[in-house]
């Protein structure tokens, strides 16, 4: 038998925490003075505590939690709701993470204000280029938007081009569109450049992307999640040239490792 105070330190809880347990009846005491009070607890409940613990950090409640303990919830059971937890808590930092670099990214455009950028910007022409694509609609331009369509869109693009065998002839790239009006909904198109043709496209639209006669071009080093600022340096310059920015920029994805800070990517905006 364990005191309230050793059996918290064993499962790893406050004694406080323990009597609230007794108090909604989800872990009694083994046995309770009758004269002095004192809770006393066996070994073998602890199991019982760490699956209230579990259930606890799960985020559910005092009452779900009685209910799961009273159907007996299995190990297995317990186990994949634990799985799923973390990988909803994985999701919401990656998620938060994202947030941070964007709100980093306003910031550094923010603080450029006022200041002509020193980004190297060179104005070239794109030759027309052979395509194998797919596409998607997102929501808006934003890239909380942008994110959960193009990432997925260009993971199936390269697993179709590799079943279909294609030989690709360049960079992995992205563009936009809007279509019927929308103010805000884009069409997102991820391309593979191609040589020559083939008869087995796996499902995706092999097409001809048009020369453009001059763009402005510039290089974004890391996550797109932070190519706010990298953009805004290209736009002032722009228009500080006497251009005008025609349409939607183009993203050619230069170096593409797992981690997305050592990304590169040239922005190629068509200007007139």
């Amino acid at each position: 038998m364990f005191t309230i105070g050793d059996f918290a330190r064993h499962g790893r809880v406050s004694v406080r925490m323990l009597r609230h347990y007794d108090g909604l009846g989800l872990l009694r005491p083994a046995r309770v003075d009758e004269f002095t009070g004192y809770r006393y607890y066996e070994a073998r409940q602890l199991t019982q505590l760490n699956r209230i613990v579990a259930l606890r950090d799960l985020g559910f409640g005092m009452e779900q939690i009685a209910t799961m303990l009273d159907d007996r919830v299995g190990i297995d059971e317990l186990r994949g709701m634990l799985r799923l937890r973390r990988a909803e808590l994985e999701a919401s930092l990656d998620a938060d993470r994202e947030r941070l670099a964007r709100v980093e990214a306003r910031l550094r455009t923010i603080e450029s204000e006022g200041r002509m950028p020193t980004e190297e910007i060179v104005v070239k022409k794109l030759d027309t280029v052979r395509v194998a694509e797919l596409q998607d609609t997102a929501a808006s331009f934003t890239p909380e938007d942008i994110a959960p369509v193009i990432r997925p869109l260009c993971a199936d693009l390269g697993e179709r081009l590799h079943a279909a065998s294609f030989t690709p002839a360049g960079h992995l790239l992205a563009y936009y569109e809007q279509r019927g009006g929308r103010d805000d909904e884009v069409v997102i198109h991820a391309a593979i450049p191609i040589a020559g043709a083939t008869d087995d496209t796996q499902g995706t639209t092999v097409v001809d992307l048009p020369a453009v006669a001059r763009a402005a071009t510039i290089v974004h080093r890391g996550s797109m999640n932070t190519v706010l600022s990298t953009v805004d340096a290209l736009v002032r310059w722009i228009d500080a040239h006497g251009y005008e920015a025609v349409g939607y920029a183009r993203e050619l994805y230069l170096e593409c490792p797992d981690d997305e800070s050592r990304w590169v990517t040239e922005i190629q905006q068509p200007i007139a």
